[in-house]
This record gives C-alpha cells, structure tokens and sequence, in this order.
C-alpha cells in the first residue's frame, strides 16, 4: 500500500506543477494531497505542523491567483469595471482552453474599460495589467509547486529505505 501511495502522490505533485499554468486544475492543493498520500504511508512520518503551513501557504496563493490579476488590472490604471472585466474574463476564459485562459482577462479588461470610459488606449493598458497580473500569479503557483515537488522527493528519499526495503536485501 506504502508503494502505491507514493506513486499516486508522485502524481499529484506532477499535476500539481501542470496545474500552475493551466487554471482548470487547481495544482496547489493538488500538489498538498501528493504530500498528505506520503505522510499517510507507514514508513513516511510528516507532522501534521509541517502539513498544516504548506496547506495555508496552497490556500493563500489559491486565493491570491484570483486577485492579482484584478489588482494587475487596477495598477496599470484600469477602473472597476476592468476589474470587473478581469474577473469575467477569467471566468469565461476558463471555457476555452488553453488561450481562454490567458486572453480571458485581457479581453475582459479591455472590454470593461472600453464600456466605462471608450479610451481604447487606456483599456489596452488596463487589459495589459490584467496580462501581467496573471504572469505573476502563474509564476508564483509554479514556483510554490516546484517547492512542493522538492518537499515530496525530500521525505520519500529521506524514508527510501523504508518505503522500498526489497532493494535493501
């Protein structure tokens, strides 16, 4: 059962870096199952401590993916109707993958702009924060999965002897 678990949270982790850059799949905590599938096996001890911070940090940028593209939107001089923009867009966006997911909040911000104020050169910029919004937070998802990928490979090499002892024999 110990080698199963730590094949399917091998897996996890994996999608979980996928799932950084593709909105449909909620890599972070995806990536927090693959590290709770290895504390579960007998062989791989995790304190809970130590799975209670990784899930605030998944939570938090989980939430914080939803914002920054609105406050990318919002810095680069765009209204709250491109924020509103934004957030539709991304919304809307997630039904055409994978280019929804990207042009979702551009479009959306330029749109909302566009129906405020009918500047298109300051919706442009508005919808360019909404791109650069959401750059960020896809970097920052893949980083903290990568680090969640570290962390997997980590705890099962430091309990390889335990999780694998036919290879010990």
């Amino acid at each position: 059962m110990d080698i199963f678990l730590v094949v399917v949270g091998f897996m996890c982790v994996i999608v979980g870096v996928l799932g950084s850059f593709l909105p449909v799949l909620p890599g972070l905590p995806i990536s927090w199952l693959g590290l709770l599938l290895v504390h579960l096996t007998t062989a791989v001890s995790i304190n809970y401590t130590f799975l209670g911070i990784w899930l605030a940090v998944a939570l938090l940028v989980l939430i914080l993916d939803y914002i920054i593209p609105a406050v990318g939107t919002k810095k680069f001089g765009g209204s709250k109707y491109g924020v509103y923009g934004t957030t539709i867009g991304l919304i809307v966006g997630l039904f055409f993958p994978p280019l929804g997911f990207v042009l979702g909040p551009f479009i959306g911000a330029y749109v909302g702009e566009m129906l405020h104020q009918q500047n298109s050169k300051v919706a442009a910029k508005a919808a360019w924060g909404s791109f650069v919004g959401f750059l960020t937070s896809s970097f920052m998802k893949f980083i903290v999965s990568l680090i969640f990928v570290g962390l997997y490979f980590w705890k099962v090499s430091a309990n390889f002897e335990g999780l694998f002892p036919f290879f010990y024999r």
